[in-house]
């Protein structure tokens, strides 16, 4: 080897030694986990590339980074769907065989494909590779590092989602049994928290760790995804002749689309943050204090009128550490996005007509392909992991088969018309059809469509998505101008024939982004929030989604305003959107420093266990929850009081998964929409705790198939001097007697 390439490689190696150094010095104890997980996805991605080679066969790095999401949907899903219809149980065992299997199929089909000539490894593009998964590391790493400052499961929803992963722990079927319902199933889109569980499975790693893990592994991933697809994008728009400083242009704007995404805020952080506490303090007036959540909390909250909404993104989903379902969807939507650009660039010269097939394999080619089928499968997957995203995505990927269709159909509106409807049932039935174990158990949430009887100021919603979609709707216009200004005969498939596959893709993505933002302002979605925050779930699940495409998009618009086009104007245009976008950024900073605090201190990382705060937050209780987790096998039902949601209430099921008669009330709610059960176990768990008819008591605890009852903090402070220790003591034998305090656990004589 020459003596300059050696020189180069150890150069290129010396981030990676650093970074993994950093990460053995920053995690302390929690980096074998840390290290298990990249180290799992890493060869989950590496044998999956027989599959994602072939689906990003168009992409320089062959799909490196989307095929670890890829593999880990097929062998997650797989997994879960042969346990939901009781093929398998879920274990440990079932976790690895689906894995083992998946891996052997990998590798004989790459042999397969190997020996016909193709390679589905990006052999010749390994420097764009070691720069992918440098990201990754980074970025998982940054955020795991700051979760340890915060770590507990406690607060916001924090209970639940780490209540549906200690559940799915604990069982061996699914849906697990609801840890607030002991008579039902988990009637919610739990798909995001099983993975997690699936993942702590695979790895053999611990469900106290693996909780904040999920979320940092997700975060990374919200990064590094953009990256590689917005890069391909620019670097298809830009093509290969290009020399100079001027090959380096798509790696940065993959890189601000990875910021754009996932560590950038919205404008409300300028404008409230920045631009009026400046214009305060050089007037002399009592600057106004700033709280990261207020840029998700702004219409309805300021002014404050009765139309509470949200409208989160994941910067805030990150820092704030809630393991929901739009946040492990992230991964999945992105590849989503990722496939269908795959699917552009390769159906836009490679349709031929029906003349040339004929019409049987004209329609049999419409019909099956790959990243179609495969999109189909992932809108289906969504009705698990977050259902408003299968409707959101279905109408995404309905577009951009319009748009196709127009193109290499040559305008044909028949045939258009024919083969995207056809199309459709196609994507809406195979989505239908997969996710069955699922919908037959599920029962919707949704009580109707509404007109918007509110509506946002025009200047919330300027500060809120004013920056992209100025942006984007400059880009469309110029674009639309631009490409009339050189067609003789002016029509919709001449002027989208003449618009480059990239430029194309980001107008898709904007223009959705953009009908998302405007829905809920016409429409919403009923549901038990209709009182006060009637447009607050609708808002949220729409706007979140067109966040992320609106962070690709921007970072797209910016360098094509910058580099590609001509005109000043735009030009100005670009270098304004570039500083304000980066200004946007600085969220990142600000809410960092008031949820995690002295995060440039090593030494205040508490670590990655969520479950830790019990010592100090619930210390009468804490021993009690973790004899009953170290001793209790399966999910018997263990009583405890019930209160309301967001509260304290409901600590032993959640750092447990053992199921309890009834949990938080406005969940349940929620979740059966029966508030005459939900009032009725009520009344009879208190009953339990406090009357002295025991023959009554005795009843209703065969009737919840009762073995075991918790008298801890919560109980005492809810029943107060009408708990009836005596008649409870009295059930059963006391398996569990905290020395110092007076929580105690009775087991239940059967």
């Amino acid at each position: 080897m020459k003596p300059q390439t050696v020189k180069k490689t150890i150069i290129k190696v010396i981030p990676a030694v650093l970074l993994v150094a950093l990460s053995a010095f920053l995690l302390k104890g929690d980096v074998w986990t840390f290290w298990t997980w990249y180290l799992l996805a890493a060869v989950l991605g590496c044998v999956g590339m027989a599959v994602t080679g072939r689906l990003f066969r168009s992409f320089e790095d062959k799909g490196w980074m989307f095929s670890k999401v890829v593999s880990i949907t097929i062998t997650g899903f797989l997994t879960w769907f042969l346990v939901s219809v009781k093929i398998l149980k879920f274990t440990t065992a079932a976790c690895v065989g689906i894995a083992l299997v998946y891996g052997i199929i990998c590798i004989l089909a790459y042999e397969k494909q190997r020996r016909n000539g193709y390679e589905c490894l990006p052999i010749d593009r390994l420097d764009l590779v070691y720069i992918e998964e440098i990201l990754f590391f980074a970025a998982f790493l940054l955020w795991t590092y700051l979760a340890g400052f915060h770590p507990a499961a406690h607060g916001t929803e924090k209970f639940m989602d780490y209540g549906f992963m200690e559940a799915m722990m604990r069982s061996k079927t699914l849906p697990a049994t609801d840890l607030w319902y002991s008579q039902g199933k988990i009637n919610y889109y739990y798909g995001g928290q099983y993975f997690a569980v699936f993942l702590t499975k695979l790895s053999g790693t611990q469900v106290e760790l693996t909780y904040n893990l999920m979320r940092t592994f997700v975060a990374g991933f919200a990064f590094v995804l953009p990256f590689s697809l917005v890069r391909q994008m620019t670097t298809d728009l830009q093509g290969r002749k290009v020399t100079g400083w001027k090959k380096q242009l798509p790696t940065l704007a993959g890189f601000l689309a990875g910021l754009a995404v996932s560590i950038a805020g919205n404008m409300h952080y300028v404008v409230y943050a920045q631009i009026l506490p400046l214009i305060q303090k050089l007037k002399g007036e009592e600057v106004s204090g700033y709280w990261f959540p207020d840029a998700t909390r702004y219409i309805g909250f300021n002014p404050d009128v009765p139309d509470k909404t949200i409208h989160e993104f994941p910067c805030y989903s990150f820092v704030l550490g809630d393991l929901h379902a739009h946040v492990v969807n992230i991964m999945f939507v992105l590849l989503l996005l990722g496939l269908l650009y795959a699917w552009t660039k390769k159906v836009r010269n490679t349709t031929p007509s029906v003349e040339k097939l004929g019409r049987r394999k004209f329609w049999m080619k419409q019909l099956l392909m790959p990243q179609i089928l495969a999109a189909a499968m992932l809108l289906g997957m969504f009705h698990w992991t977050n259902y408003w995203d299968f409707v959101i995505y279905y109408v995404v990927t309905g577009g951009t088969v319009l748009f196709m269709n127009i193109i290499c159909l040559k305008g044909d509106i028949r045939r258009i018309l024919a083969v995207t409807i056809v199309q459709a049932i196609e994507i809406f039935a195979i989505a239908t059809v997969i996710i069955l174990p699922f919908t037959l158990q599920f029962t919707t949430m949704v009580q109707g469509v509404r007109l918007a009887q509110n509506h946002s100021l025009p200047h919330q919603l300027l500060i809120l998505w004013g920056l992209p979609t100025i942006l984007t709707l400059v880009f469309v216009i110029s674009l639309i101008i631009e490409k009339l200004k050189k067609l003789e005969h002016k029509s919709l498939y001449r002027l989208m024939k003449a618009v480059r596959t990239p430029d194309l893709f980001a107008v898709i993505m904007g223009l959705c982004a953009i009908g998302l933002v405007a829905i809920p302002e016409l429409v919403y979605v009923r549901d038990i929030y209709e009182n006060g925050n009637a447009r607050a779930n609708t808002m949220f699940k729409l706007t979140y989604q067109a966040y992320i495409m609106f962070g690709m998009t921007m970072a797209y618009v910016i360098f094509r305003l910058l580099f590609i086009n001509c005109k000043k104007i735009l030009k100005a245009v670009g270098v304004i959107g570039l500083v304000l976008l980066l200004w946007t950024c600085g969220y990142f900073g600000r809410s960092v420093d008031s949820w995690f605090g002295q995060v440039l201190d090593p030494s205040q990382y508490k670590g990655l266990n969520a479950t830790a705060f019990l010592e100090t937050d619930f210390v009468e209780d804490a021993g009690a929850i973790r004899w009953l987790k170290e001793n209790i096998q399966d999910s018997p039902v263990v009583l405890e009081a019930n209160g309301d949601s967001y509260s304290n209430y409901e600590r032993v099921s959640a750092m447990t998964g053992l199921p309890t008669v009834m949990g938080w009330y406005v969940h349940e709610w929620l979740w059966r929409n029966d508030v005459a059960d939900l009032n009725e176990k009520s009344a009879e768990i208190e009953t339990i705790y406090t009357s002295t008819d025991t023959q009554k008591v005795q009843e209703l605890i065969k009737k919840y198939d009762i073995s075991y009852i918790f008298v801890g903090s919560c109980e005492r402070e809810k029943y107060g001097e009408n708990l009836n220790n005596a008649g409870l003591e009295s059930l059963g034998e006391i398996v569990y007697q905290d020395p110092n305090y007076e929580t105690y656990i009775v087991k239940i004589e059967k």
